[in-house]
């Protein structure tokens, strides 16, 4: 499986038989041009959208005729699980829902935590189980900051942790920098690339490991 940041809250997934799932595209219009990430377009199967906003659901944009999912289903012989959550810490009074997706792509566990704006509770880790790599936003503001995103991180105790969501040269919204969640974290590797293979053992035996992804777009 290979996974690449594009930037946001945007991954494209790619497992090994080539189906292609991409999370939250956004629309680089939207807010008046805040975010100047290029347009997620190449063609995929399946694209997951954790809510309505247009910086994470800009799913018109994306190439081919994938199948849009909101919450729970199934596609390209893939079961996603939701788990019902909150854009912010008063149950969505103030920005809404989020959903929490999961999802096994070639043996591995993925958790895409969408714009997660709380630390989850016992019923949703229980809904969520184990994950392998947990796809985390870190920025604040808007979602969980840098010091509740390393509470959730002990509280799924993922092997893998990538980023998402924070302050880059593109972004120009008021977030923390990914560094400030890095330096709460202890194994933490800078990659340097957009795009990561954890096929071929390449996923930590144990973790948390994080990596931080250059963004593609």
């Amino acid at each position: 499986m290979k996974i690449k940041w594009n930037g946001h809250a945007s991954f494209t997934i790619t497992s090994s038989d080539g189906s292609v799932i991409v999370t939250d595209p956004y629309d680089p219009s939207g807010y008046g041009g805040a975010l100047t990430y290029g347009v997620v377009d190449e063609p995929a199967d399946v694209v997951l959208v954790s809510h309505d906003h247009p910086d994470h659901s800009y799913a018109e944009g994306v190439g081919g005729n994938p199948k849009v999912l909101k919450t729970a289903g199934q596609a390209k012989g893939i079961d996603f699980s939701a788990i019902e959550a909150a854009h912010d810490e008063s149950g969505g009074k103030e920005r809404g829902k989020n959903t929490v997706f999961a999802f096994t792509v070639d043996g591995v566990r993925v958790c895409f935590a969408g714009d997660l704006g709380h630390l989850l509770s016992k019923g949703q880790l229980e809904k969520l189980g184990p994950v392998d790599v947990l796809l985390a936003p870190v920025g604040g503001t808007f979602t969980v900051g840098p010091e509740n995103a390393a509470k959730l991180v002990e509280q799924i105790k993922p092997r893998l942790v990538i980023p998402m969501h924070f302050k880059t040269a593109k972004c120009g919204f008021p977030l923390a920098g990914v560094d400030e969640f890095a330096e709460l974290m202890t194994n933490v590797k800078k990659t340097g690339k957009s795009e990561v293979d954890i096929g071929g053992g390449a996923l930590p035996v144990s973790g948390p490991e994080v990596w931080i992804l250059e963004h593609a777009k």
